[in-house]
């Protein structure tokens, strides 16, 4: 994106340097300033098999703009910092983009304890994050205490909301008893208080409500936990976590003769990933370990899902992750309400967001199409790839969720969306 074009084609922009040919815009060697955001997202650690994707999304999504010509005329620099799925790393990684890089908005984070602990720094700086996978209710909870100051949005919708979903999976499957293991941080802990008493209020009986299993994900075996929460034989256990403790997790299970006899088992959206088939393996006949079990996750089913699908695959030849689309929807969001700001400061950026994504105007979900419309003037009615991204005085997105499977590939197939409020 910083070459010198070889084309012929020139034209100059007072001290900027700009040469499109056909339909690509590259930008001169020099840094010639422009909108900063950045990245807060797990390369490493219990969610980088969520977060490299993310990743690879964001700057997706920069690449795309940049080559329809930038925000305010500049290219937009998108700068990666690495959580580590660590709080204490997260806020490090915030206080380099706000304080060192003076990014205008962030992309991130992922997990919900790593945005709870980085977003002090966030609006202490002004910086703008919008998470595209943090789904505690708890931040529900300090935006009506009005902690952020309008500086926090999301594209995947509370937990508060798949606490529900997850509720009528079970039931649907006809399980009436579960018991609950969860990885003890903000996301484990608030999907618990969200699905407990939904399926409770439903008919359903869980065994452990009063203790349920909770687990740290750096240890290195989880065979005491695993004992523990099959031990009343429920009719399910639910499963909430992320995939590299996860698949320790169901890898403890099988090996213990309890994975797929007369207890079943009920995953989250952190394991909603492909890859979590080869974490866990296969057994000696050759079948994935976990074929068979079912989910719940976000759907990503916006009016700008094909158009991503596509370019995704074109650009990566390979299927995006569950967090894919929500992700493109972040770096969307911030890119936009700095073009309708004309301010490269978050300050002035957080006041637009809302009015892009709720905006009364045309609707419009291809992004260059949309910074086109925003630099002429015109209001727009952002409609993304994760959903209609209807965001609410606190932030929040409306909930859709994907009930799904493993089928015998290892491959995350969807049996149906059904929407929550």
């Amino acid at each position: 994106m910083m070459q010198r074009s070889r084309s012929a084609c020139v034209a100059l922009m007072s001290t900027v340097l700009l040469v499109s040919c056909q339909t690509q815009v590259q930008w001169p060697w020099q840094d010639p300033g422009g909108l900063k955001l950045g990245s807060l997202l797990p390369l490493t650690g219990d969610l980088a098999q969520y977060g490299r994707p993310m990743q690879d999304t964001a700057e997706l999504l920069v690449q795309t703009v940049n080559a329809c010509g930038g925000v305010q005329g500049l290219p937009v620099r998108l700068i990666p910092a690495d959580d580590e799925t660590k709080p204490d790393r997260g806020v490090a990684a915030m206080t380099k983009l706000a304080e060192v890089d003076r990014v205008a908005g962030v992309v991130g984070a992922a997990a919900s304890n790593v945005s709870d602990a980085a977003l002090t720094l966030a609006v202490n700086n002004r910086v703008v994050m919008i998470s595209p996978s943090s789904t505690s209710p708890r931040f529900t909870e300090r935006a009506r205490r009005g902690d952020f100051k309008g500086y926090w949005f999301r594209t995947a919708p509370s937990d508060a909301l798949q606490g529900p979903a997850l509720a009528k999976l079970a039931l649907d499957q006809g399980w009436r008893s579960v018991s609950v293991i969860a990885i003890n941080n903000d996301y484990g802990n608030g999907l618990l208080r969200s699905f407990i008493p939904a399926f409770e209020q439903a008919g359903g009986v869980v065994f452990n409500r009063d203790q349920p299993v909770l687990y740290t994900p750096d240890a290195s075996s989880f065979d005491s936990e695993v004992e523990q929460v099959f031990r009343d034989r429920p009719d399910a256990v639910v499963l909430i976590g992320y995939p590299d403790s996860g698949a320790l997790i169901l890898k403890s299970a099988y090996e213990k003769g309890l994975l797929g006899q007369s207890t079943q088992m009920l995953l989250t959206d952190g394991l909603k990933t492909d890859q979590l088939a080869e974490l866990v393996g296969r057994n000696p006949q050759g079948r994935y370990i976990v074929q068979d079990l079912v989910g719940v996750a976000p759907s990503s089913g916006g009016p700008g899902r094909e158009a991503f699908l596509k370019r995704y695959q074109e650009r990566f030849q390979r299927s995006p992750q569950v967090f894919d689309a929500n992700t493109w929807d972040a770096a969307a969001l911030l890119v936009l309400a700095a073009e309708k700001s004309k301010s490269l400061e978050g300050e002035k950026l957080k006041d637009s967001v809302a009015a892009i994504a709720n905006g009364p105007g045309e609707p419009v979900s291809d992004i260059c199409q949309a910074l086109a419309l925003v630099r002429a003037g015109k209001p727009i009615n952002y409609q993304g790839a994760s959903s209609e991204l209807k965001l609410d005085n606190n932030g929040d997105v409306s909930g859709r969720y994907d009930f799904w499977q493993f089928d015998a590939d290892g491959k995350v197939k969807i049996l149906k969306t059904e929407s929550f409020q």
